[in-house]
């Protein structure tokens, strides 16, 4: 999948036909209330980010979305200026060649939808399957199902930037939980039909960095990482505000192009007074590695 570019018109037209506006409430966003099959990871062998003649260095990008009972002003901030922003500030910093862009819908193992996932896309069908999501708005407390998204990029996604190029494709995950220690045999065989095996989610994190750059953006007021994610992830954990979702897209870009090497103060340099100080201080306890030195920073 992948064909086509994204065009910021496009957006517009489906909003307005969608009648989205800054007003819309989740439940207005997204109309379904119940789980799509073409999202449903039981039916989906693999999902494939594929060079093509007007895309021939693919680069996929999965955003997975915590939609359990808190996070509907995540999704909301998403649908209306997120998903937009990210693509069209993707195209004018290029830290990555030809985006395809895929989302994930994450609950929890209990729910009727433990986990939702899109087509790799580059044009506007990034948005219309987006918006054909089911944000269930159940699950528990923290922490959360994120490994399931691990699991997915892992086991069932294959990419032409890895296979054919070498290159690792990018994994984010947005929510304000931490992630669980493991996922048992019977979940995985349940939501993906899969051998019945248990994994600690520091094995599935470790499966999906084979081929993806993982990264969390945590939602957290007080600027904590979360336990469970430190002793994961490490220095690959940015820690947003919540009433600074809408920085998630510079974030996003911002995370990319240190992970490819560029240097930091060039990078920061590109945002907004308003925005840059919230970007920086997101990224504050994140290590990437330096082209230049070799190092660490």
């Amino acid at each position: 999948m992948g064909f086509g570019s994204y065009r910021s018109s496009d957006w517009s037209k489906l909003k307005a036909s969608a009648k989205i506006t800054d007003s819309s409430s989740v439940s207005q966003i997204f109309k379904n209330r119940s789980m799509e099959e073409r999202f449903n990871p039981k039916f989906i062998n693999v999902r494939e980010s594929m060079d093509s003649e007007e895309h021939p260095n693919s680069t996929p990008v999965i955003i997975g979305l915590d939609t359990t009972g808190s996070m509907g002003y995540l999704s909301e901030e998403i649908a209306k200026n997120g998903l937009n922003e990210t693509m069209l500030k993707i195209y004018a910093t290029k830290p990555i060649e030809d985006p395809q862009l895929m989302f994930a819908a994450i609950g929890d193992v209990t729910d009727s939808a433990p986990l939702q996932v899109t087509q790799f896309e580059s044009d506007i069908r990034i948005a219309e399957q987006l918006f054909a999501l089911w944000m269930e708005g159940r699950g528990g407390d923290s922490p959360e199902d994120f490994e399931l998204m691990w699991y997915f990029a892992a086991k069932h996604t294959r990419i032409d930037s890895f296979e054919k190029h070498g290159k690792k494709g990018f994994l984010f995950t947005i929510g304000d939980a931490d992630v669980h220690e493991m996922v048992k045999g019977p979940y995985v065989e349940d939501i993906f039909k899969d051998e019945s095996r248990n994994y600690s989610s520091k094995n599935l994190y470790d499966m999906a960095s084979e081929k993806y750059q993982v990264f969390h953006i945590h939602l957290n007021d007080h600027g904590l990482v979360p336990a469970n994610f430190s002793s994961i992830m490490g220095g690959r954990v940015a820690v947003l505000p919540k009433s600074s979702v809408n920085a998630i897209p510079e974030t996003i870009i911002t995370i990319m192009q240190l992970a490819n090497g560029e240097d930091r103060e060039t990078v920061l340099s590109q945002w907004s007074e308003v925005a840059r100080p919230v970007v920086e201080n997101a990224i504050k306890n994140m290590t990437f590695k330096s082209k230049k030195k070799g190092l660490f920073f």
